[in-house]
């Protein structure tokens, strides 16, 4: 075999081994697809086994039939009674999201630039730094009352808790990754010719946006965390507002259903978010 056969010969094994790589995804996937409902079999028969063990009263550990009801309960219509407090559970979770949509993209709005300010300018990272690591100290209980009285008990202390919850990780997550840009990267648009703003905007902003979408994903968790606490003042509909109210009439399974349909929709939502990621930062990981 000569040099010339070589390349010959290589090129269908290559090929080969590209066809054979979707195959072994989807094998992969499948493996852990079933490995995560295994786990969720046994989550589900341990929670049954401690029920029927009578180890806490049925109203304080309800058992998964009951939760089950519960989440059927609130997500038809049942005796003339539409879901709870007059909503189906989709219409209580569609809420929250606009809420925690609108708290994070407003949050965004403000913390990019704050962050891009703060990783570039030191005198104003001086100044801004410690009001925004003070922000992220407070836990939002702390600020809701405050909120309460200075804009009432409608939408707009809701969406002004999720902000000021989202907009520290947003800020600090944006100067983190502004200031980790490689040095030879700027100098290199500094040597081109490029003045602080076209590098700002050429350099900076796209070697930072990975670490910027994460810090919004990372945002995204956090104000889906504080919704409850947002909505436990007029909060109907909400999902944190259904389940103040199931709380208050000892409706644990309505309680759990509720934190269940929180869990997967966030899962859902990381999971939407990531496939955001991956389609506008490809390179995120190969540089």
């Amino acid at each position: 075999m000569t040099l010339l056969d070589a390349p010959r010969k290589a090129a269908p094994a290559a090929k080969a081994r590209a066809a054979a790589r979707p195959a072994r995804r989807g094998g992969q996937v499948l493996r852990w697809t079933a490995l995560r409902l295994l786990a969720l079999a046994v989550l589900v028969a341990a929670w049954q086994a401690v029920v029927a063990a009578g180890v806490w009263p049925r109203v304080l550990v309800p058992a998964p039939a009951d939760v089950w009801r519960a989440l059927v309960r609130a997500s038809t219509v049942h005796e003339g009674v539409r879901g709870v407090s007059g909503h189906l559970l989709a219409e209580h979770l569609a809420v929250s999201l606009r809420r925690i949509a609108t708290g994070t993209g407003y949050a965004a709005l403000a913390g990019v630039p704050l962050g891009l300010l703060i990783g570039t300018v030191r005198p104003l990272a001086v100044v801004l730094e410690p009001a925004v690591t003070f922000l992220r100290t407070l836990p939002p209980l702390a600020y809701l009352s405050l909120l309460v009285i200075w804009f009432g008990i409608d939408e707009s202390p809701k969406i002004w808790l999720l902000v000021i919850a989202a907009l520290p990780p947003i800020t600090a997550a944006t100067a983190a990754a502004v200031r980790g840009v490689p040095g030879d990267l700027v100098e290199a648009a500094r040597a081109l010719g490029a003045g602080p703003v076209s590098t700002l905007f050429s350099v900076r902003l796209p070697a930072a946006l990975p670490e910027i979408l994460t810090g919004v994903r990372i945002a995204v968790g956090i104000a889906y965390t504080s919704v409850v606490a947002a909505e436990t003042i007029n909060g109907v509909p909400g999902i944190g507002g259904m389940i103040r109210d199931a709380q208050r009439y000892n409706q644990t399974d309505l309680v759990v259903a509720g934190l269940l349909a929180i869990g997967v929709s966030g899962i859902v939502l990381d999971a939407l978010f990531r496939g955001v990621e991956r389609a506008a930062v490809p390179w995120r990981g190969r540089a």
